[in-house]
């Protein structure tokens, strides 16, 4: 098993700041601004040929009330599960009794730590000499934002490795095997973080009843069993909400939003969640259009399903079929993340969204069907001369790209393009990824080529044109 390192400490003492330094990386969020690490955030983190673990926690202070409680449940399960703790102190506040406090954690929970003076830029070392009050054998001082001593930590830190000269970890772990990417996105509040907690069965990221509770993009890798006893890999993306961009004021929440749609960027298949009790509104659909362009699979789920009236929801399926004809490959699945209620059927429109994505289609196959639809509505003339497209294959996948051959086929109309688009996804049945048909016309080989006339066709040439000549001044007289 790979070593598993816990970063924790106050807030805004440099944990986030260190976490990117080790991971090399900038997948933690980093500003001037305390409490902004909410959730315990996982990377890998290579030195050499040894790798670990890093977890990347929320400040503790020993007064945690509201949702500073479920911050810091995430940061002592998180010393639970390292093998290590690297208590991060700041040199320049000084020792506090916050710090004697997570140490007491620490020390309950039996687990190694060491402690880690930051900030040392522009401070004597002899700041660092107050922490030894804490009872630890060694104080590290490092300045992670600007990477001072943080080798040296890590010389410390690591074990050696071992008499093969292999890198600390077993065969499994140095596997990569390829997982679904499911980015969870929405508006803020609409239960993201309560179904990625749902999906997983644990509470693995923080849930608060107040909107912007989620401000950095959480990967979380985990294996599920379907009901065969198969064990397939997903990694889950929990992601901050998306608000309107007149909204949007704080720098925090604007990185927050930019990692949101990386996220998206990123996945195999993006659940895009819609609050039934407040209704489909604008943002929903510019959320949708974003994923679309993005070319993703998508799954739309309505959370907040259970204890709506049944004329509400007789309505809201109304307004969803119109405001979303354009949209008619995604499944759609009314759910109830905090009961779990259609969760589970989640995970099958997942799975089929994302075996459509990645499906291989066989240039025959594609040919065959591009044939038989233009035998059955052939494509319109433009500028008197008619479309003629002769063959298709794949030439892509996730989103599935579809190329086309054929004269004047840049020319097709856009409502052909969806004609093709729908025959193709019914016939390779392509349900829950967007369908992307290219069009390539074939070159005029004579194309910037002068035709050179014969010796008698100059001659020929030469007749008609005096024919021509004595015509008009007949003409003329």
């Amino acid at each position: 098993m790979l070593p598993v390192i816990a970063l924790v400490g106050r807030p805004n003492v440099g944990k986030s700041t260190l976490f990117n330094r080790l991971t090399r990386s900038r997948d933690a969020l980093v500003a001037d601004y305390s409490g902004l690490t909410r959730d315990r955030k996982y990377g890998e983190a290579r030195v050499g040929e040894q790798r670990f673990i890093v977890i990347d926690t929320g400040g503790l202070s020993g007064l945690e009330q509201g949702i500073d409680r479920a911050m810091a449940q995430q940061s002592l399960a998180a010393i639970e599960e390292a093998d290590e703790v690297l208590l991060l102190v700041d040199a320049r506040a000084g020792l506090l009794p916050a710090d004697e406090a997570i140490v007491k954690q620490i020390r309950a929970r039996n687990k190694p730590f060491r402690v880690v003076a930051n900030k040392m830029d522009g401070v004597d070392e002899s700041a660092a000499a107050e922490f030894y009050q804490l009872g630890t054998a060694q104080v590290f001082p490092i300045a992670a934002s600007h990477g001072r001593g943080v080798t040296q930590l890590l010389e410390e830190l690591l074990p050696a490795p071992d008499d093969k000269g292999e890198p600390v970890g077993s065969e499994e772990d140095n596997a990569r095997w390829a997982s679904t990417r499911i980015a969870v996105v929405g508006r803020p509040n609409v239960g993201k973080s309560t179904l990625v907690n749902r999906m997983l069965g644990e509470e693995r990221v923080v849930v608060f009843d107040h909107p912007g509770t989620t401000r950095d993009s959480i990967y979380i890798d985990y294996e599920r069993e379907d009901k065969q006893g198969v064990s397939k890999p997903y990694t889950l993306i929990d992601t901050a909400g998306v608000r309107r961009r007149k909204n949007v004021a704080e720098a925090v929440e604007k990185f927050s939003i930019l990692k949101a749609l990386q996220a998206i960027a990123d996945a195999n298949v993006t659940v895009l969640l819609i609050d039934a009790r407040e209704g489909l509104v604008d943002q929903d659909l510019h959320l949708l259009s974003h994923v679309v362009e993005a070319g993703r699979a998508l799954v739309i789920a309505v959370n907040k399903w259970d204890g709506l009236s049944q004329e509400h929801k007789n309505r809201l399926k109304s307004e969803i079929d119109r405001r979303m004809a354009f949209n008619d490959f995604a499944e759609l699945r009314f759910i109830s993340a905090l009961h779990g209620t259609g969760v589970g059927e989640l995970y099958r429109s997942v799975d089929v969204a994302y075996a459509a994505a990645t499906q291989k289609l066989a240039t025959n196959e594609l040919t065959r069907v591009l044939e038989k639809a233009v035998f059955d509505h052939p494509p319109p003339s433009v500028g008197g001369r008619r479309i003629k497209l002769r063959y298709a294959h794949a030439g892509g996948q996730n989103p599935p790209i579809i190329v086309i051959h054929g004269n004047q086929a840049k020319q097709v109309p856009r409502h052909y393009t969806r004609y093709l688009e729908k025959t193709f996804r019914r016939a390779f049945k392509l349900f829950g990824t967007p369908v992307r048909i290219e069009f390539r016309s074939g070159d005029n080989p004579y194309a910037g080529r002068k035709n050179k006339l014969t010796p008698r066709q100059v001659s020929k040439r030469r007749r008609l044109m005096s024919h021509v000549k004595k015509k008009k001044n007949t003409r003329g007289r």
